[in-house]
């Protein structure tokens, strides 16, 4: 279970932005190089995106960082890769994934930059974004690919461009069946989904009616595009019982090593294996339960 209500866009080539993002309170802040930035700004947006990292000591980052790259089929996501990862970064969005073997070259050039700058080996996470047919149909090979994968992103609008379809505002008939089988993979191989945004800024009333069937579809969170719709997304997916039950079973298990300072490696909690991750999970649960 993890606490990935919200995930907002930062667009990596306005420096105003990335400075506003300092004080956003988003359960994920993800610097984007892909859709915001244009191809001839391209190598500006990495290094703004670079430099903002660096500074992560200054920004709200009480939770999670990422930066979006260009897809794999973009042929540049090395290159994004190669200027961003850094210690302070805690993983890496990939969009419009199609299937699973395309984020094997994408794992070995993190490996590598892993290693050769000193970050843990296997601290950056990867969210592949399912923005496309194929990739709607791949989801569960996706979702399952590797340990770095930690949930899926639903990218409605691409998928929509993709299957030759128009956006209306009515019951999402379009794109219900995609909606809907996203987060049954993500959950099938053990991760989580994260939602599409909610492209009207100013309708906080709709966002809150789209958030809320969003989690009725188990979906965990929400990709949003402005910080006005982090709080109203938070309101929706509060932890819901079964999430606070098995944190505070969590925290009861592990709690009393872990404050201690006491490496106890993992426990078994109702037949399943628990540890430090998963007691780091529980506390942000409980802790946005106490907010």
């Amino acid at each position: 279970m993890s606490t990935f209500r919200s995930l907002i866009f930062v667009p990596g080539i306005n420096a105003k932005f990335l400075d506003k993002a300092k004080r956003l309170n988003a359960d994920i802040v993800c610097f984007d190089l892909e859709d915001s930035v244009l191809p001839q700004e391209k190598l500006t947006a990495r290094i703004m995106v670079a430099d903002a990292l660096k500074q992560r000591a200054e920004y709200n980052f009480t939770k999670n960082v990422y930066v979006r790259i260009n897809s794999p089929e973009s042929g540049i996501s090395d290159k994004d890769l190669i200027s961003t990862i850094q210690k302070g970064l805690d993983g890496i969005v990939v969009p419009k994934v199609n299937e699973a073997n395309e984020l094997v070259g994408l794992i070995e050039i993190i490996t590598q930059l892993e290693q050769e700058r000193g970050i843990e080996r296997g601290n950056i996470k990867l969210m592949p974004s399912i923005e496309t047919a194929k990739g709607v149909v791949n989801a569960y090979s996706i979702a399952g690919a590797d340990s770095r994968v930690n949930a899926l992103i639903f990218g409605l609008y691409d998928f929509l461009h993709d299957m030759h379809l128009d956006y209306a505002d009515d019951d999402g008939t379009e794109y219900t069946y995609a909606r809907m089988k996203i987060p049954v993979d993500a959950r099938a191989a053990g991760i989580v989904a994260i939602d599409a945004i909610w492209q009207k800024v100013a309708d906080l009333s709709g966002l809150r009616n789209d958030s809320a069937t969003a989690k009725r579809l188990g979906y965990v969170g929400k990709s949003i595009i402005h910080p006005s719709h982090i709080e109203p997304v938070h309101d929706i997916f509060k932890p819901s019982k079964i999430e606070i039950g098995w944190a505070t079973k969590v925290v009861d298990a592990l709690g009393p090593a872990m404050e201690k300072g006491k490496g106890i490696g993992a426990v078994k909690l109702e037949g399943k294996m628990i540890d430090a991750v998963h007691y780091k999970q529980a506390k942000a649960i409980l802790d946005i339960v106490n907010q």
